[in-house]
């Protein structure tokens, strides 16, 4: 099957950014590029400040406190980028300015921003080791925290994470099934999605989370694309599926609704753009589902 990411850019992928962790290795070597060619990303809390045209702004070390604990990105145009950890993370799903901020930041940047903004999320959750209640520091130009024992601490390692989120695609005679969360606003339908949970493969998550939500047995479970997902900081798998009937018992605490949707309905809310029409509104571009119909009707 063919990535639907060939032929269009999917939201926070594709970062320039050389992450260089021969660098975060060495810190002789980082210290010495903390110097005044070094860029820090500017950001208001969580949020990314940019300009008019969608880039991202920077300023220098000589900006930031002293006492800022600084997460080094990696390297681009042989300059260290660095980001601020915020006083405050959040578990939150992506909020009104999020999405903003996703249709006007320009591609390369937005996948530096969600980089960035998965790491120093992190940080600032994780100021206390989960072992010991002990205070963990920075380390390893921050793809790591350390409680230290010569703080009283216990000596654990702690590392940013990535949670796995199965988002599928199910087709039965030529109809998809698409279900709405109650966040969403009306009309609004995406492709069913749940977490990875310990001990299950891609293709278990895809077909528990399908029977959990919609009442769906499926089979014939394919991989198609992925996408970084920063909020907090998933990694959204694409698949697409097959069910043997369209029967439906809809879990009503994780749905509003479900319902199948033939071809034509969903050419015609695409073709209508953002908005949608009276029955549906098609996911947005930066969302990995929008990719995935867009690549079940392409087909």
């Amino acid at each position: 099957m063919s990535n639907p990411a060939q032929s269009e850019p999917i939201a926070f992928a594709g970062s320039p950014i050389d992450r260089a962790d021969n660098i975060r290795m060495d810190p002789q070597a980082l210290g010495n590029l903390m110097n005044w060619r070094a860029r820090v990303l500017n950001l208001d809390g969580l949020l990314p400040e940019f300009d008019d045209d969608g880039r991202l702004l920077w300023q220098t070390l000589a900006d930031v406190p002293e006492d800022a604990e600084l997460v080094f990105l990696g390297m681009l145009d042989d300059k260290a980028h660095f980001a601020p950890v915020p006083p405050a993370g959040s578990t939150s799903p992506a909020m009104p300015r999020a999405w903003q901020v996703m249709q006007m930041l320009q591609p390369e940047d937005l996948a530096i921003y969600g980089g960035a903004k998965s790491l120093v999320d992190w940080h600032a959750r994780h100021q206390f080791c989960a072992q010991c209640g002990s205070r963990t520091r920075i380390a390893k130009g921050g793809w790591q925290r350390n409680c230290l024992p010569d703080e009283g601490g216990c000596g654990a390692q702690h590392f940013p994470r990535t949670d796995p989120v199965t988002i599928m695609l199910v087709e039965h005679e030529g109809r998809l099934l698409l279900g709405r969360q109650p966040r969403f606003p009306p009309r609004m339908y995406s492709a069913l999605a749940g977490f990875v949970e310990p001990g299950e493969t891609i293709e278990e998550a895809v077909a528990r989370e399908v029977e959990e939500e919609a009442g769906v047995r499926v089979r014939d479970v394919q991989y198609i694309s992925s996408q970084p997902w920063p909020f907090p900081s998933q990694l959204m798998i694409g698949c697409y599926s097959v069910a043997d009937s369209d029967q439906l018992d809809i879990d009503r605490t994780e749905l509003d609704d479900a319902r199948w949707f033939t071809r034509e309905e969903l050419e015609e809310a695409r073709a209508a753009g953002p908005g949608g029409n009276d029955q549906l509104i098609f996911p947005q571009k930066f969302a990995i589902a929008h990719h995935l119909i867009a690549w079940w009707l392409d087909r």
